[in-house]
């Protein structure tokens, strides 16, 4: 740990300059690394420091306190929200054997799913399309077929609902089927 004398400091932007006998340069601190003192540093307090280099190769100060000054105690900040506990399960061997196991038997549905699907589209791309040209022929392959009119009147008998009905033919009662409207 190093030993210096707060040489600089300005107090709006947050951050100063340490002189150490030890150290070749004066090192830069800012307000952070002294955020658990229970005073803001003054020029001419004794700071004790530990060095860091920071990515652009300069230094700054780390793990400072001021000689003298009582440090304040942490204390969790109270909260309104609730906090979740986090969950070992996933964290355990059981754990991850079931996130497996779950990713596995999804994955197989979702296979099973698509080859249905692939199936069927090979089902339903072997279906016969009947084009233009089909029809222009299809009065010569299937010539036209004529029912025969029946001669035979049915009536209904004054009935006006489907499951009163029922077919007249020849005087005989016939339930095969149904008669809709009247023919008579």
């Amino acid at each position: 740990m190093n030993k210096g004398l707060l040489k600089a400091w300005n107090d709006e932007k947050g951050f100063g300059f340490i002189k150490s006998d030890t150290l070749a340069h004066d090192t830069f601190i800012h307000i952070s690394a002294l955020k658990h003192m229970s005073r803001k540093p003054k020029v001419g307090d004794t700071i004790y420091f530990e060095v860091a280099t920071q990515p652009d190769g300069k230094t700054k100060a780390i793990n400072c306190r001021i000689e003298g000054v009582a440090a304040l105690k942490v204390t969790p900040k109270k909260s309104n929200h609730h906090r979740v506990a986090k969950s070992n399960f996933t964290d355990s061997f059981l754990g991850k054997v079931a996130s497996i196991s779950i990713i596995a038997v999804l994955g197989f549905v979702a296979v099973n799913k698509y080859n249905h699907y692939q199936s069927s589209e090979q089902f339903n791309n072997n279906t016969p399309v009947i084009t233009n040209a089909d029809l222009a022929t299809f009065d010569e392959q299937y010539p036209k077929i004529v029912i025969p009119k029946s001669t035979q009147n049915f009536t209904c008998e004054g009935k006006q609902y489907c499951t009163g009905m029922l077919a007249c033919r020849d005087g005989v009662l016939d339930d095969s089927f149904f008669v809709v409207g009247d023919f008579g």
